[in-house]
Protein backbone atom coordinates (compact mmCIF):
# COMPACT_ATOMS: atom_id res chain seq x y z
CA UNK A 1 0.00 0.00 0.00
CA UNK A 2 1.26 3.36 -0.51
CA UNK A 3 0.39 6.62 1.80
CA UNK A 4 2.17 9.50 3.57
CA UNK A 5 2.93 7.76 6.53
CA UNK A 6 5.06 4.32 6.97
CA UNK A 7 3.24 1.30 7.04
CA UNK A 8 2.71 -0.87 10.43
CA UNK A 9 6.26 -2.73 12.18
CA UNK A 10 6.43 -6.42 13.08
CA UNK A 11 6.80 -8.09 16.13
CA UNK A 12 5.91 -10.97 18.62
CA UNK A 13 4.45 -12.44 21.26
CA UNK A 14 4.47 -15.87 23.13
CA UNK A 15 1.08 -17.81 24.15
CA UNK A 16 1.58 -21.31 24.81
CA UNK A 17 5.17 -21.43 23.86
CA UNK A 18 4.02 -20.29 20.08
CA UNK A 19 5.64 -17.59 18.54
CA UNK A 20 2.88 -15.10 17.30
CA UNK A 21 3.27 -12.00 15.36
CA UNK A 22 1.40 -9.00 14.89
CA UNK A 23 1.98 -5.66 13.27
CA UNK A 24 1.92 -2.24 14.91
CA UNK A 25 0.60 0.64 13.37
CA UNK A 26 1.80 3.25 15.43
CA UNK A 27 0.62 6.31 17.35
CA UNK A 28 1.27 4.84 20.97
CA UNK A 29 -0.27 8.12 22.83
CA UNK A 30 -3.30 6.94 21.41
CA UNK A 31 -5.90 4.56 22.87
CA UNK A 32 -5.47 0.94 21.49
CA UNK A 33 -7.56 -0.72 18.77
CA UNK A 34 -7.38 -4.10 18.13
CA UNK A 35 -8.22 -5.47 14.77
CA UNK A 36 -8.93 -9.34 14.30
CA UNK A 37 -8.84 -11.60 11.33
CA UNK A 38 -10.79 -14.41 10.51
CA UNK A 39 -10.29 -17.96 9.32
CA UNK A 40 -7.31 -18.89 6.82
CA UNK A 41 -6.82 -14.66 6.36
CA UNK A 42 -3.81 -13.06 7.88
CA UNK A 43 -3.52 -9.18 9.84
CA UNK A 44 -2.70 -7.38 6.95
CA UNK A 45 -5.83 -7.79 5.33
CA UNK A 46 -7.04 -4.93 8.21
CA UNK A 47 -4.43 -2.31 6.04
CA UNK A 48 -7.03 -0.29 4.59
CA UNK A 49 -9.17 0.05 7.33
CA UNK A 50 -6.01 0.82 9.71
CA UNK A 51 -4.37 3.50 7.48
CA UNK A 52 -7.60 5.13 7.40
CA UNK A 53 -8.17 4.91 11.37
CA UNK A 54 -4.54 5.16 12.26
CA UNK A 55 -4.82 8.96 13.44
CA UNK A 56 -6.68 8.43 15.43
CA UNK A 57 -5.86 5.12 17.49
CA UNK A 58 -3.03 2.78 18.57
CA UNK A 59 -4.03 -0.03 16.01
CA UNK A 60 -2.60 -3.33 16.85
CA UNK A 61 -3.32 -6.39 14.74
CA UNK A 62 -2.33 -9.78 15.08
CA UNK A 63 -1.93 -12.81 12.91
CA UNK A 64 -3.75 -15.79 15.05
CA UNK A 65 -1.81 -18.60 15.42
CA UNK A 66 -1.51 -20.66 12.79
CA UNK A 67 -2.26 -17.77 9.86
CA UNK A 68 0.04 -14.99 8.46
CA UNK A 69 3.04 -14.89 10.20
CA UNK A 70 2.57 -16.60 13.15
CA UNK A 71 3.38 -20.52 14.40
CA UNK A 72 1.46 -23.33 13.70
CA UNK A 73 0.43 -25.32 16.55
CA UNK A 74 2.50 -28.04 16.57
CA UNK A 75 -0.28 -30.82 17.37
CA UNK A 76 -2.60 -29.17 14.54
CA UNK A 77 -5.25 -28.47 17.04
CA UNK A 78 -7.10 -25.15 16.79
CA UNK A 79 -9.82 -24.34 19.19
CA UNK A 80 -11.17 -20.81 20.12
CA UNK A 81 -10.44 -21.73 23.78
CA UNK A 82 -6.91 -21.31 22.33
CA UNK A 83 -7.41 -18.60 20.15
CA UNK A 84 -9.22 -16.82 22.84
CA UNK A 85 -5.65 -17.61 25.16
CA UNK A 86 -3.80 -16.11 22.94
CA UNK A 87 -5.68 -12.90 22.73
CA UNK A 88 -5.62 -12.75 26.45
CA UNK A 89 -1.81 -12.65 26.50
CA UNK A 90 -1.94 -9.96 23.78
CA UNK A 91 -3.82 -7.61 25.68
CA UNK A 92 -1.98 -9.02 29.02
CA UNK A 93 1.25 -8.23 27.66
CA UNK A 94 1.43 -5.22 25.84
CA UNK A 95 -1.14 -3.75 28.70
CA UNK A 96 -3.91 -2.58 25.79
CA UNK A 97 -7.09 -2.83 28.21
CA UNK A 98 -9.11 -1.41 28.04
CA UNK A 99 -9.21 -1.94 24.15
CA UNK A 100 -11.60 -0.94 21.50
CA UNK A 101 -11.90 -4.50 19.41
CA UNK A 102 -13.05 -4.78 15.64
CA UNK A 103 -12.86 -8.50 14.68
CA UNK A 104 -14.22 -10.01 11.58
CA UNK A 105 -15.52 -13.93 10.95
CA UNK A 106 -13.52 -16.16 13.60
CA UNK A 107 -11.68 -13.12 14.75
CA UNK A 108 -15.47 -11.83 16.46
CA UNK A 109 -16.20 -15.17 17.98
CA UNK A 110 -12.60 -14.86 19.81
CA UNK A 111 -13.42 -11.22 20.92
CA UNK A 112 -16.82 -11.74 21.71
CA UNK A 113 -16.31 -14.32 23.90
CA UNK A 114 -13.20 -12.85 25.13
CA UNK A 115 -15.24 -9.45 25.63
CA UNK A 116 -17.71 -12.27 27.66
CA UNK A 117 -15.09 -13.23 29.63
CA UNK A 118 -13.41 -10.10 30.42
CA UNK A 119 -15.81 -7.46 30.04
CA UNK A 120 -14.21 -4.74 31.79
CA UNK A 121 -11.18 -4.62 29.42
CA UNK A 122 -13.47 -3.63 26.25
CA UNK A 123 -14.37 -0.33 25.66
CA UNK A 124 -16.34 -1.09 22.55
CA UNK A 125 -16.76 -3.99 20.11
CA UNK A 126 -17.28 -4.49 16.37
CA UNK A 127 -17.90 -8.11 14.92
CA UNK A 128 -18.37 -8.36 11.35
CA UNK A 129 -20.12 -11.85 11.26
CA UNK A 130 -18.84 -12.94 14.17
CA UNK A 131 -21.99 -14.93 15.61
CA UNK A 132 -20.15 -18.17 14.26
CA UNK A 133 -22.78 -20.16 12.12
CA UNK A 134 -26.22 -19.35 11.89
CA UNK A 135 -28.80 -21.47 14.04
CA UNK A 136 -30.03 -23.75 11.39
CA UNK A 137 -26.45 -25.08 10.85
CA UNK A 138 -25.85 -25.23 14.85
CA UNK A 139 -29.25 -27.28 14.88
CA UNK A 140 -28.01 -29.54 12.03
CA UNK A 141 -25.33 -30.31 13.94
CA UNK A 142 -26.47 -30.92 17.12
CA UNK A 143 -28.96 -33.35 15.66
CA UNK A 144 -25.70 -35.33 15.12
CA UNK A 145 -24.20 -37.67 18.34
CA UNK A 146 -20.62 -37.55 19.44
CA UNK A 147 -19.55 -40.39 18.12
CA UNK A 148 -21.14 -39.03 14.78
CA UNK A 149 -19.20 -35.52 15.16
CA UNK A 150 -16.07 -37.13 16.70
CA UNK A 151 -15.89 -40.06 13.45
CA UNK A 152 -16.22 -36.93 11.18
CA UNK A 153 -13.30 -34.82 12.86
CA UNK A 154 -11.17 -37.79 13.02
CA UNK A 155 -11.82 -38.57 8.76
CA UNK A 156 -11.12 -34.81 8.46
CA UNK A 157 -8.07 -34.94 10.44
CA UNK A 158 -6.22 -37.54 8.71
CA UNK A 159 -7.34 -36.18 5.43
CA UNK A 160 -5.54 -33.12 6.28
CA UNK A 161 -2.74 -35.01 7.28
CA UNK A 162 -2.27 -36.28 3.92
CA UNK A 163 -3.15 -32.81 2.14
CA UNK A 164 -0.12 -30.81 1.21
CA UNK A 165 -0.46 -26.92 0.95
CA UNK A 166 -1.36 -25.73 -2.54
CA UNK A 167 1.02 -24.67 -4.85
CA UNK A 168 0.89 -21.88 -7.04
CA UNK A 169 3.16 -21.58 -10.02
CA UNK A 170 3.44 -17.90 -9.79
CA UNK A 171 2.05 -15.03 -7.78
CA UNK A 172 -0.45 -14.50 -10.29
CA UNK A 173 -2.25 -17.85 -10.28
CA UNK A 174 -2.70 -17.32 -6.66
CA UNK A 175 -3.94 -13.69 -7.29
CA UNK A 176 -6.57 -15.40 -9.63
CA UNK A 177 -7.66 -17.63 -6.85
CA UNK A 178 -8.05 -14.78 -4.43
CA UNK A 179 -10.58 -13.06 -6.87
CA UNK A 180 -12.47 -16.18 -7.46
CA UNK A 181 -12.91 -16.46 -3.77
CA UNK A 182 -14.24 -12.69 -3.32
CA UNK A 183 -15.67 -11.23 -6.72
CA UNK A 184 -16.14 -8.15 -4.77
CA UNK A 185 -12.22 -7.64 -4.29
CA UNK A 186 -11.09 -4.56 -6.66
CA UNK A 187 -7.59 -5.77 -8.70
CA UNK A 188 -5.68 -4.18 -6.48
CA UNK A 189 -7.13 -6.13 -2.91
CA UNK A 190 -6.73 -8.76 -3.91
CA UNK A 191 -3.25 -8.31 -5.42
CA UNK A 192 -2.80 -7.02 -1.81
CA UNK A 193 -4.06 -9.62 0.00
CA UNK A 194 -2.30 -11.97 -1.76
CA UNK A 195 1.33 -10.86 -1.52
CA UNK A 196 0.63 -10.63 2.21
CA UNK A 197 -0.91 -13.91 2.43
CA UNK A 198 2.07 -16.33 0.19
CA UNK A 199 5.06 -17.80 0.99
CA UNK A 200 7.58 -18.92 -1.84
CA UNK A 201 8.25 -22.32 -1.45
CA UNK A 202 12.35 -23.29 -1.94
CA UNK A 203 10.87 -24.79 -5.75
CA UNK A 204 10.01 -21.39 -6.63
CA UNK A 205 6.14 -22.16 -6.19
CA UNK A 206 3.94 -20.42 -3.87
CA UNK A 207 1.52 -21.60 -1.03
CA UNK A 208 -0.54 -19.51 0.95
CA UNK A 209 0.49 -18.99 5.05
CA UNK A 210 -2.05 -20.92 6.66
CA UNK A 211 -1.74 -24.01 8.31
CA UNK A 212 -4.16 -26.75 6.67
CA UNK A 213 -5.42 -27.72 10.12
CA UNK A 214 -7.38 -24.30 10.93
CA UNK A 215 -9.94 -26.10 8.12
CA UNK A 216 -10.84 -28.63 10.70
CA UNK A 217 -14.28 -27.94 12.59
CA UNK A 218 -13.79 -28.99 16.29
CA UNK A 219 -15.74 -32.09 17.06
CA UNK A 220 -17.14 -30.11 20.24
CA UNK A 221 -17.37 -26.61 21.60
CA UNK A 222 -18.67 -24.69 24.42
CA UNK A 223 -22.30 -25.29 24.81
CA UNK A 224 -24.51 -22.56 23.07
CA UNK A 225 -26.39 -21.91 26.52
CA UNK A 226 -22.28 -20.65 27.43
CA UNK A 227 -22.16 -18.94 24.45
CA UNK A 228 -25.11 -17.03 25.23
CA UNK A 229 -24.12 -16.19 28.56
CA UNK A 230 -20.78 -14.52 27.73
CA UNK A 231 -22.66 -12.73 24.91
CA UNK A 232 -25.09 -11.16 27.86
CA UNK A 233 -21.96 -10.35 29.95
CA UNK A 234 -20.28 -8.22 27.11
CA UNK A 235 -20.93 -4.52 29.04
CA UNK A 236 -19.37 -2.58 26.12
CA UNK A 237 -21.29 -1.05 23.21
CA UNK A 238 -21.36 -3.68 20.56
CA UNK A 239 -21.97 -3.40 16.73
CA UNK A 240 -23.27 -6.43 15.04
CA UNK A 241 -22.44 -5.95 11.88
CA UNK A 242 -23.11 -8.14 8.34
CA UNK A 243 -23.23 -8.31 4.74
CA UNK A 244 -27.02 -8.58 3.06
CA UNK A 245 -25.44 -10.77 0.16
CA UNK A 246 -24.03 -13.13 2.79
CA UNK A 247 -25.61 -16.55 4.25
CA UNK A 248 -24.40 -15.29 7.46
CA UNK A 249 -27.94 -14.03 8.47
CA UNK A 250 -29.65 -10.84 10.40
CA UNK A 251 -28.94 -11.36 14.23
CA UNK A 252 -31.74 -9.20 15.13
CA UNK A 253 -33.94 -11.48 12.82
CA UNK A 254 -32.66 -14.90 13.92
CA UNK A 255 -32.61 -14.43 18.19
CA UNK A 256 -29.27 -14.11 18.14
CA UNK A 257 -28.81 -10.51 18.85
CA UNK A 258 -31.39 -10.91 21.97
CA UNK A 259 -28.56 -12.28 24.38
CA UNK A 260 -26.54 -8.74 24.57
CA UNK A 261 -27.02 -6.31 26.38
CA UNK A 262 -25.97 -3.30 24.21
CA UNK A 263 -25.92 -4.48 21.03
CA UNK A 264 -27.13 -2.51 17.81
CA UNK A 265 -27.31 -4.80 14.23
CA UNK A 266 -26.48 -3.26 11.16
CA UNK A 267 -26.62 -4.81 7.65
CA UNK A 268 -24.67 -3.53 4.60
CA UNK A 269 -26.12 -3.56 1.04
CA UNK A 270 -23.91 -4.85 -1.48
CA UNK A 271 -21.55 -6.49 0.47
CA UNK A 272 -20.64 -10.43 1.54
CA UNK A 273 -19.07 -12.23 4.32
CA UNK A 274 -15.89 -9.63 3.84
CA UNK A 275 -18.25 -6.43 4.22
CA UNK A 276 -15.02 -4.47 5.56
CA UNK A 277 -13.01 -4.99 1.69
CA UNK A 278 -16.88 -5.15 -0.15
CA UNK A 279 -18.31 -2.09 0.88
CA UNK A 280 -15.12 0.15 2.85
CA UNK A 281 -16.07 3.29 2.75
CA UNK A 282 -19.72 1.96 4.20
CA UNK A 283 -17.72 0.17 6.62
CA UNK A 284 -15.57 3.22 7.60
CA UNK A 285 -18.46 5.44 7.72
CA UNK A 286 -20.52 3.09 10.15
CA UNK A 287 -17.76 2.32 12.16
CA UNK A 288 -16.41 5.84 12.71
CA UNK A 289 -19.76 7.24 14.05
CA UNK A 290 -19.85 3.99 16.46
CA UNK A 291 -16.76 4.52 17.72
CA UNK A 292 -17.03 8.33 18.14
CA UNK A 293 -20.87 8.86 19.51
CA UNK A 294 -23.06 7.20 22.08
CA UNK A 295 -22.41 4.18 20.35
CA UNK A 296 -25.80 4.51 18.22
CA UNK A 297 -25.22 4.17 14.52
CA UNK A 298 -28.30 5.90 12.07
Amino acid sequence: MTGRMPGPTSHTFFSQRLRLHYVDWGNPTKAPLVLLHGGRDHCRNWDWAAAALRDDWHIIAPDLRGHGDSQWSTDGSYTLAGYIYDLVQLIHQQRLAPATIIAHSLGGQIALRYAGIYPKTVARLVAIEGLGPPPAWLAQAASKTIVERMEEWIAEQRNLAGRLPRRYASIEDAFRRMQEENPHLTAEQARHLTVHGVNQNEDGTYSWKFDNYVRAWPPYDMRGRDIQLLWSRIDCPTLLMYGKESRAGNPAEDGRARHFRHAQVIGVEGAGHWLHHDRLDDFLKIVRTFLTTDGTVR
